[in-house]
């Protein structure tokens, strides 16, 4: 069987684009994030994505074959907010296992057959793990800068119970993404690890973070450097950076850390910079453009899209991947 570890070192491996810019263009009402199964609920639940999985599988099936289709070699699954911390919000956190497991097994299936009918090009399923609502580093209260909203711990049991169930759904990978605290990061990586132990397996992670602006710092304040040594003793698949920034934004960062580290790196940039009713217009020829330059430069191994990008965007990015030769690092030399 292909393995991605494998695959990595033959080419230039694409993610997918952007989930909830997919989703919305069906247009649901809260109607339909509740489903028959839900539509008693006590709260609104309209605008939980995560949901969709058990009230709108279809729709996350088409979204994950239009990626396929465009030319992703990986897809995450439809679990940015899977914790219990995040789907406090609509309390649903007796959800989150079932949630994972099935954005899981409805990525698979997809994947599975796309692999099955090209098999010289197998597609592999990274179980998308998002950053939560809240932060483990900074106070959100400015009145108390001692207060945290959330602890370590409970932020290790919160991601134990999702990569439990992204693992036992057939995610192939753990993609830690959307970083902006590192020490949120640092509890879900603890419980993998710890997943890891107890199902006795060595299923491959990737880490993203995110740098939130000018400064080239993530929220909690660390720099490229910073964030890298915070991360750098867990066995990873990959580092990079996602979100936050367009790809021309991301680059300088991105080629800092690419220098920088001996794990395969990553990136998956919005498509521009959102306008004034946040809306992504930077069109799938001015992303490949500006991606290209990552490739030229040797600075990526998987590529892909995030917030406002489409099959329309990765199927151009794929393209140009396709004509350039993997960033190699020392290990694999």
């Amino acid at each position: 069987m292909a393995t991605i570890e494998k695959e990595i070192q033959k080419r230039i491996l694409v993610l997918d684009g952007a989930m909830g810019t997919m989703l919305q263009r069906y247009k649901f009402e809260e109607e339909d994030f509740r489903g028959e199964r839900f539509k008693d609920w006590s709260s609104p639940v309209k605008g939980n994505n995560d949901l969709l999985s058990i009230t709108q599988p279809d729709a996350v099936k088409e979204v994950h074959e239009a990626y396929f289709q465009a030319g992703a070699d990986i897809v995450e699954t439809n679990t940015f907010s899977g914790t219990t911390i995040a789907m406090a919000d609509y309390g649903m956190e007796e959800l989150v296992y079932e949630l994972n497991y099935q954005s899981a097994k409805i990525a698979k299936e997809v994947a599975d057959e796309f692999s099955a009918r090209e098999p010289y090009k197998p597609r592999f399923v990274a179980g998308a793990m998002g950053p939560t609502n809240r932060t483990a580093s900074m106070s959100p209260d400015v009145n108390d800068p001692g207060f945290r909203a959330v602890t370590f711990d409970e932020l290790r049991i919160a991601y134990r119970e999702q990569a439990e169930a992204l693992v036992d759904g057939g995610a192939d990978i753990l993609l830690v993404e959307t970083i902006f605290d590192t020490l949120n990061a640092k509890a879900a990586l603890f419980a993998i690890e710890e997943v890891k132990e107890e199902k006795d397996i060595d299923i491959p992670v990737m880490v993203s973070g995110t740098i939130t602006d000018a400064s080239g710092r993530t929220l909690s304040g660390q720099t490229v450097e910073a964030f890298l040594i915070s991360i750098s003793h867990i066995p990873l698949l990959s580092v990079g950076f996602n979100c936050a920034l367009g790809a021309d934004q991301l680059k300088p960062y991105l080629s800092r850390l690419s220098k920088k580290t001996e794990f395969f790196t990553s990136a998956h940039p919005n498509a521009g910079l959102p306008n004034a009713f946040g809306e992504y217009d930077q069109t799938p020829e001015e992303m490949q453009q500006l991606i290209e330059s990552y490739l030229e430069d040797n600075l990526v191994n998987i590529i892909g899209g995030c917030c406002g990008t489409t099959p329309d965007h990765i199927k151009l990015i794929a393209e140009a991947a396709a004509r350039y030769q993997p960033r190699q690092i020392l290990a694999y030399l």
